[in-house]
């Protein structure tokens, strides 16, 4: 299993030039995916478009975000491709992103796009969270397997529970505001207080706590459906539950940025991203693509996640979801798992 690694540089040469062509312009491109699903990324447009040259730089959510905003007078990127939308909604509130309106963008749904005309950002699929529960390990411990968010609240729960830390990664971030979106800020932050009772370790990555359920390490891990479906089908001892009281969700979206040097291979990229083809590979990774596709869902995946994911406004996440995990880490940060040296 591929881990998320705090600060993975994937320099994908996707130039397969034919004899005597040109060489097109070089893109650098940003992307907070997970490593899989980035060089599945890399493969399909390099496929698609072998006279761009592309450089991939991944990292974890947070850590990228920070990246570009320590970048941001003179940003390395051309294209951010995989990132979670409410950090691009805050990316272009601050100007660092170029408006673009990609070809096929009249497929994309309304709530997979940002309300800027043409758009700073594109939502290329959803995701939202799951519990990974190792049935066997919450046998043993004499757990039901959990339904609901509160169940974990159990006394008999202390210790045996991981989730990602919203400072790090997409997942932990889509859970804080999903949260707090259902509950509101005092009972999301009164269910976080017991919650953190029950919680071993706050890990970097978003799949982690998904692995560790797998491999016995943890009895919950809160994680992504996505990520678990893909471990149960590839044998994972692991139980998927996406809470009955609904759940929050994110996007992953793409933009170019404000100074992207080539800019017509940054908005083939961008045009690329939003194909048909492109978004029946996200439909490998996600719950929900922002073009409809007819491909066969991963299996295992739970049924409804749809109609589970919380109303979800992208400036609101822009504008409020800093704040949150600003405060999320004064209160909880002491237990998060520490930065690979």
């Amino acid at each position: 299993m591929i881990r998320r690694a705090a600060a993975i540089l994937l320099a994908v040469s996707a130039s397969i030039l034919a004899a005597g062509a040109a060489r097109a312009g070089k893109v650098v491109v940003y992307s907070s995916a997970d490593p899989d699903v980035v060089k599945a990324y890399s493969e399909a447009l390099a496929k698609a478009h072998p006279n761009i040259q592309v450089e991939w730089v991944r990292d974890s959510t947070g850590a990228l975000q920070q990246r570009i905003l320590a970048e941001k007078d003179k940003l390395r990127a051309d294209v951010i491709l995989g990132h979670t939308a409410g950090y691009l909604a805050s990316l272009a509130r601050q100007g660092l992103l170029r408006p673009y309106a990609p070809k096929g963008l009249e497929q994309v749904g309304g709530r997979f796009l940002d309300r800027a005309q043409p758009p700073n950002w594109v939502g290329l699929y959803g995701w939202s969270s799951a519990m990974c529960v190792n049935a066997e390990s919450a046998r043993k411990a004499g757990l039901p397997i959990p339904s609901k968010w509160s169940d974990l609240l159990q006394p008999a729960y202390k210790g045996k529970v991981t989730m990602p830390s919203p400072t790090t990664s997409g997942t932990g971030a889509l859970m804080l505001t999903g949260w707090v979106r259902m509950w509101g800020e005092d009972k999301a932050w009164a269910y976080m207080d017991r919650l953190h009772e029950n919680i071993s370790v706050y890990t970097r990555s978003g799949s982690r706590p998904c692995e560790q359920a797998a491999a016995g390490e943890t009895v919950v891990g809160l994680s992504f459906p996505g990520r678990a479906a893909r471990m149960k089908g590839a044998g994972a001892p692991i139980e998927i539950v996406v809470a009955d009281e609904g759940t929050g969700w994110d996007l992953q979206a793409a933009a170019i940025t404000k100074n992207a040097r080539s800019l017509k291979d940054a908005q083939t990229v961008l045009d690329w991203a939003v194909s048909q083809p492109a978004m029946e590979l996200y439909a490998r990774y996600g719950e929900i693509t922002s073009v409809k596709v007819r491909v066969q869902k991963l299996e295992h995946l739970p049924p409804n996640i749809p109609e589970k994911m919380v109303a979800l406004d992208f400036e609101w996440v822009a504008r409020e979801q800093p704040r949150l995990i600003t405060q999320w880490t004064r209160r909880y940060g002491a237990k998060s798992e520490p930065a690979p040296k």
